[in-house]
Formats: C-alpha cells, sequence, structure tokens
C-alpha cells in the first residue's frame, strides 16, 4: 500500500488539532473584516503575528464592527483616528499604552474580559511566558494579535510594497495607498494578496492585484506602516 508523506501544512493542522483535544476547550471564531476574508480568521486560544499597527487594527476591525471588545496593550502611539478609519468602534476599546514592567499582568488581566487583546511586549518573548499565556488566551476563549515576533503563533501577516497615490510633479496630496500581504502559517507557503488603506474614501478594502506581482492570488490581505 503507498504511503504519503505529510506536508507541512498537515503536521500544523494536526498539532493544533491536538492542542484543542488537549485543552477540551471548543474555539469559536470571531468576525472577520471582509477585506480579510479568506486570509485569516482569528480563533479565540490562538496568538497571531503582525509587523505594523495597521495590520494589528485590520484584525480588529471584524470583532469590533460586531460588537465585541477589543483591548491594545503597550502602544503609546496608538492612533485613534486610524482605527476609526479601519472600522474600529473606540466606544468598545480599552487602551493601555504604557503599561511598563505590569504588561504581562495587565495583558492577562485583560484577556480574562476581552476576546480579542492587541499587545506589543517591551523586550522578545520566550516560548515559557508565551505558553503561560497561551493556556489563559484557551481558557478565557480569547485571541492575541502581538505586534513583533511572537513564539508559535498561528499565523504570522507582514506587508511589503507600500505603493501611494495623489501627488503630481510638486503638488496634490497623498490619497490611496496599496500593499502587498503575505500570510504564513508554519512552514506552509505563504499567501500574497493586495490591499487598500486607505482607499479613496479612506477605508480599508481589497485592491486588485496587481500585474507586477507574481503569484499574487485569492484573498489574503492586511498591512500598513506602523
Amino acid at each position: 500500500m503507498a504511503t504519503q508523506t505529510p506536508t507541512a501544512g498537515d503536521i500544523d493542522r494536526l498539532r493544533e488539532r491536538m492542542q484543542r483535544m488537549q485543552d477540551g476547550v471548543p474555539r469559536r471564531a470571531l468576525p472577520t473584516h471582509p477585506a480579510l476574508a479568506g486570509l485569516v480568521q482569528l480563533r479565540t486560544g490562538g496568538s497571531y503575528e503582525v509587523d505594523s499597527a495597521t495590520l494589528a487594527l485590520a484584525l480588529m476591525a471584524g470583532p469590533s464592527q460586531a460588537g465585541e471588545w477589543c483591548a491594545v496593550v503597550g502602544v503609546p502611539d496608538f492612533g485613534a483616528e486610524a482605527a476609526a478609519e479601519a472600522g474600529v468602534e473606540l466606544s468598545r476599546t480599552i487602551v493601555v499604552p504604557e503599561p511598563g514592567e505590569q504588561w504581562l499582568e495587565v495583558t492577562a488581566a485583560l484577556v480574562d474580559v476581552v476576546p480579542l487583546v492587541v499587545l506589543r511586549p517591551p523586550a522578545r518573548v520566550g516560548e515559557h511566558v508565551a505558553e503561560k499565556l497561551g493556556a489563559r488566551l484557551r481558557k478565557r476563549e480569547s485571541a492575541l494579535v502581538a505586534l513583533g515576533p511572537w513564539p508559535r503563533c498561528e499565523l504570522r501577516l507582514s506587508a511589503t510594497e507600500p505603493q501611494w497615490d495623489g501627488v503630481g510633479l510638486g503638488h496634490g496630496h497623498l490619497r490611496t495607498r496599496r500593499l502587498v500581504v503575505e500570510a504564513r502559517r508554519g512552514s506552509a507557503p505563504p499567501r500574497r494578496t493586495a490591499l487598500w488603506f486607505p482607499a479613496d474614501d479612506g477605508v480599508l478594502r481589497r485592491a486588485p492585484a496587481p500585474a507586477d506581482v507574481p503569484g499574487l492570488h485569492g484573498p489574503v490581505a492586511v498591512r500598513a506602516a506602523g
């Protein structure tokens, strides 16, 4: 009988399934912004890594618009106007800009009460700390979006090739920005797509795939300068 060697994606999915079985806690899917549909599905109990504040805002937008509460920890330059333009409901957003040395305790406390926490840790996080917080995420049915490297995260989102439009020959102003975004899950091949943020009306929206970006396909998206 022929056997098939499991792919890296198969192994990642098996590891995730085993973790759910060990925890015995069902993982709830959080609402996703339409611009990200097909790329990422946030689930309670999981951690997700992004390389910019704009990506974090895009991930917050779906749950926030659906009525969920979100929290932001360790981001003193959190932009309320940019968050609102991305679709984040500020009246349901808790911001702790400078938690200091108590960042882990503050994050853990917020995990207990809101379904999505965005965290910019002050330093590189070790696997022991990440797993300790991961156990709390699973127990309290919350999800974590880390601004920066995070051990054993489920998905990594990054963006490249920003292109602004609106400035002519010495006149005009910046109006729109198109970005190419990569989504990486474990060692599986990345997926890429394009996003407008802001679009011509100032909102977050998927962009047509530019012809000059090879390998770009399907829904995947998000990013901007942090």
